[in-house]
């Protein structure tokens, strides 16, 4: 999405909101041309008149003036009174959309992008769309506002004027305009130098050890040396730019105020302008001096904070893989069970990791998933999840193609259990309670006790309301695995998927959690990925994974029974537990 495309877009439930700047940069850009006026007219009254009407003239330029300055205060104040009511909002508004967004992208996206720069992109576009809309506003339109006013108003002095300002004020946004890709170049090679400083020196105290281990202080220094002397060499680059810029606007500003003084002199020699004009054309002059140069600096802020929103707006803003079909059903899940048709899938990039699948899971059945890492368990319960849509085939559930329906009621109708369970900063209550918002204390408490993590909660000093650290890391991996285990009871889901649920507890919360576990998993069809086989000893069916296909399938008797996989591994696995070694797969094939 483009960024005024993006902007465009946010605003619209603030748009009359903007009405209010926009309305208070009319009247100053209308005021800043009416001072200078005034000025004048004040000058002309005390040179043409005398006496009594002299005095009443100046008295009403000067009650004018003083209402102009209260009304410009009001003004401001009704300025800060529109912002104050839409830019929070507009950040909050953005901060909602761009995360609402990224929360629909697929797995594939979240590995390939770490959660902190998503955020920080987000932040980015939330921070700096306010000040694009207010620099289009405040300074854009309001200093094209006081030129056409000003041209207008020079037009009813002499046309000559009006043309002069016309011109120059073309040069001077044209050439600050043009130069602003070059000088972003420049800031942009700038911040990298100093990001390459500030890393390098990171790098060298962080590994001050190493450093003192190998003597390497003064190959470090020589290092941090050549980071600077580009920096330096960059920085300087770029300060001469901007002095040869400043240099050039400043001589046409010269120049086009020494062609309108000759003028006034020339016009006031045949009587066609007076002394107030004078005062009025020179001002106005500096006035709008100011007002580009001030623009001109913006502009290449503006530039930046562009470049920073679309640079953003690229990460985030890039098409969803993963989507529901135009009006998709929810998913009605009455018995359980699940079926892959001819399904083949592949990451990207990499050779096809299941091809021609085709597997039943009966209503209600209890299913093992064994294998070395790699071999497809956990991409297996990804697809039936649809974290990943696979390249061929279909999967059901239920005679529903999961495609079909909302990816919302499908993951809905799944309790899952993950090897690594990340919790939230937040409070152990809320954190159970996610397994289902709308459940009561009592029953969260419950589902805690059978998952037995009420025992340790209840020794914490604020009990269920502590909170558990950036994803869980004041509790220990067991604990973690107790709070995701209540999760899923709470839940309860008709389709359970467990992987490794119990690795991480000691033998004996093993003992009490398995015992909860098989309670959960009645009447539920439930699919175990497990390394400590034993575990899988009451499963009515297990499928054994070699490099994206099942070599075997059958229950632990008959699977031992007979020749394979399966009864290598088991003779192999040590503490009761599967080792990764690839020979073993090799020698049993």
């Amino acid at each position: 999405m483009k960024v005024f495309e993006f902007i465009k877009q946010v605003v619209q439930p603030f748009r009359y909101y903007l009405l209010g700047p926009i309305f208070v940069m009319t009247f100053c850009a209308v005021d800043t041309i009416l001072r200078p006026y005034l000025t004048k007219l004040l000058i002309d009254s005390v040179i043409t008149k005398s006496g009594q009407e002299a005095i009443n003239a100046v008295t009403f330029i000067a009650g004018v003036y003083i209402a102009l300055q209260f009304s410009i205060v009001i003004a401001w104040r009704i300025y800060d009174w529109f912002s104050l009511k839409y830019e929070p909002a507009l950040k909050n508004h953005i901060v909602r959309t761009l995360a609402s967004y990224v929360s629909d992208h697929s797995h594939h996206y979240f590995q390939n992008n770490f959660a902190g720069s998503i955020a920080s992109k987000i932040n980015d576009a939330a921070g700096f769309v306010p000040p694009i809309i207010k620099t289009i506003i405040d300074r854009f339109y309001t200093s094209a506002l006081i030129i056409m006013i000003a041209a207008y108003a020079f037009w009813h002095i002499h046309q000559w004027f009006a043309l002069a300002i016309i011109i120059w004020s073309f040069v001077f946004v044209t050439v600050s305009a043009l130069v602003i890709k070059k000088f972003n170049y420049l800031s942009n090679h700038s911040a990298e130098s100093v990001s390459k400083i500030i890393g390098n020196i990171v790098d060298f105290l962080g590994n001050m050890s190493s450093v003192r281990y190998f003597v390497g202080k003064k190959q470090e220094l020589t290092k941090l040396d050549l980071y600077q002397d580009d920096y330096l060499q960059i920085s300087q680059t770029r300060r001469w730019f901007l002095l040869k810029l400043y240099a050039v606007l400043g001589i046409t500003f010269a120049i086009y105020q020494t062609i309108c003084l000759a003028l006034l002199i020339y016009l006031y020699a045949k009587n066609q302008v007076t002394p107030g004009d004078f005062a009025m054309i020179l001002t106005l002059n500096l006035t709008i001096m100011e007002l580009l140069w001030i623009t001109s600096n913006e502009m290449r802020t503006f530039s930046e904070n562009v470049g920073t929103v679309d640079q953003a707006l690229k990460v985030i803003y890039v098409p969803h893989e993963i989507q529901d079909i135009p009006n998709a059903n929810k998913l009605d899940v009455s018995k359980g069970e699940i079926v892959f048709e001819n399904v083949q899938f592949h990451y990207q990039g990499d050779e096809p990791l299941f091809e021609n699948k085709s597997v039943q899971i009966n209503p209600g059945q209890k299913v093992g998933l064994v294998g070395f890492s790699g071999s497809g368990k956990t991409t297996f319960v990804n697809l039936i999840l649809r974290l990943f849509d696979v390249t061929q085939g279909r999967i059901l559930i239920d005679n529903q193609e999961i495609k079909n329906v909302t990816q919302t009621s499908l993951r809905q109708a799944i309790g899952m259990i993950p090897q690594d369970p990340s919790l939230f900063h937040r409070s152990l209550m809320e954190n159970i309670r996610y397994g289902r918002g709308d459940s009561t204390q009592d029953e969260v408490i419950q589902a805690a006790k059978r998952a037995h993590a009420h025992e340790f909660i209840v020794k914490l000093p604020q009990g269920y309301d502590s909170l558990v650290g950036e994803r869980g890391i004041k509790l220990s991996g067991g604990q973690r695995q107790r709070i995701a285990i209540a999760r899923a009871i709470l839940k309860n889901a008709p389709i359970l998927i467990l992987d490794e649920a119990t690795s991480q507890l000691d033998s004996i919360s093993e003992k009490y959690i398995q015992e909860s576990l098989w309670e959960l998993m009645q009447n539920k069809t439930t699919i175990v990925i497990a390394h400590r086989l034993s575990t899988l000893l009451n499963m009515d069916r297990i499928l054994v994974f070699d490099r994206g296909k099942i070599v075997q399938d059958g229950s632990h008797e008959t699977l031992l029974s007979s020749e394979g996989l399966y009864k290598t591994l088991w003779e192999a696995q040590i503490g009761g537990f599967l080792l990764d070694n690839l020979e073993i797969t090799d020698q049993a094939v």
